[in-house]
């Protein structure tokens, strides 16, 4: 069933917060080198929710090749094998990001996010406008919206059943109990890669704190958009927003505020669902390897 996106307001507060300083967390990475080194911005790969630095490995790789230059992966708060943390917003999810830059002195890189990471991505030069040289957005859009279809809270309401009250020791059986709520058997294989599956005789476990997640999706951070573009905008490097035409993550009447924040944009639209790089990976290798050749010759 398809989300219903409904657009909201920020307060004041919320906005000022935005802005502001967040204890960083330090992220766990992948770093993917290529055969041959040329000059050129590095690229900063995020993932989106339920996702860590394993989850785009292959186009990691290619792009590094690619474009013959270094491409990290970090898990997100919350994620993989980084830091818990109770606090998950988009100020937070920027600021571990700004701060991994800064500790691995990255200069002026290209980041690429999918969904929450687009996001995180989004929010990082509007905080920190010298700190990047392009931003690559993937379906979404810089708005606070009410998404009444979502999944996310049935996947992890079904996965602590499984984990905490069935206590179930084969990851068959975790599978069988997420089946209910999501048929899907890709989608399915994605949110298992969060359980450690131990031994035969251990109950299965989760990697990831699934009440901190859980927390900040019925708090609505992670749908949220805690800026407002007349307090910030962005226009001191190209922007590109990829959309998948079979989502509705970026509808039609969200462009006007891509623009607002983010003047210097451009959108290409990609005959896919939501899951735009996973499902046309060698089309968006294409796209992206295209834009950011085409703007560093500019």
């Amino acid at each position: 069933m398809r989300s219903v996106l409904t657009f909201t307001k920020r307060s004041y507060s919320v906005l000022s917060e935005a802005l502001g300083k967040v204890p960083p967390v330090e992220l766990n990475y992948d770093l993917h080198e290529p055969k041959v080194v040329k000059h050129g911005n590095p690229l900063i790969l995020l993932h989106g929710i339920f996702g860590s630095r394993n989850t785009h490995r292959s186009v990691g790789k290619a792009l590094a090749n690619r474009l013959s230059r270094p491409v990290y992966c970090p898990d997100l708060r919350n994620h993989g094998n980084s830091p818990h943390d109770s606090r998950m917003d988009y100020p937070a999810l920027a600021s571990d990001v700004e701060n991994f830059i800064n500790q691995h002195r990255i200069q002026k890189p290209i980041i690429i996010g999918h969904s929450m990471g687009a996001k995180t991505a989004m929010a990082v030069p509007l905080r920190n406008p010298n700190l990047i040289k392009m931003l690559i957005a993937v379906d979404n859009a810089p708005i606070n919206v009410v998404d009444t279809g979502s999944s996310f809270t049935r996947y992890i309401s079904s996965l602590k059943k499984s984990l905490e009250f069935y206590k179930f020791k084969n990851i068959k059986d975790v599978d069988n109990e997420l089946a209910k709520v999501e048929p899907n058997q890709v989608i399915r294989a994605f949110l298992l890669t969060n359980m450690n599956r131990g031994k035969a005789d251990e109950i299965v476990t989760s990697k990831i704190p699934l009440d901190y997640i859980n927390n900040a999706l019925v708090a609505g951070n992670i749908s949220a958009w805690p800026f407002d573009s007349n307090e910030t905008r962005w226009s001191r490097g190209p922007v590109l927003f990829v959309r998948g035409t079979e989502s509705n993550y970026v509808p039609d009447e969200a462009i006007p505020e891509i623009g607002k924040f983010f003047p210097n944009f451009e959108l290409r639209d990609m005959k896919t669902g939501h899951w735009v790089i996973s499902e046309k990976p060698n089309e968006f290798i294409d796209l992206v390897v295209d834009f950011i050749e085409k703007n560093e010759e500019a």
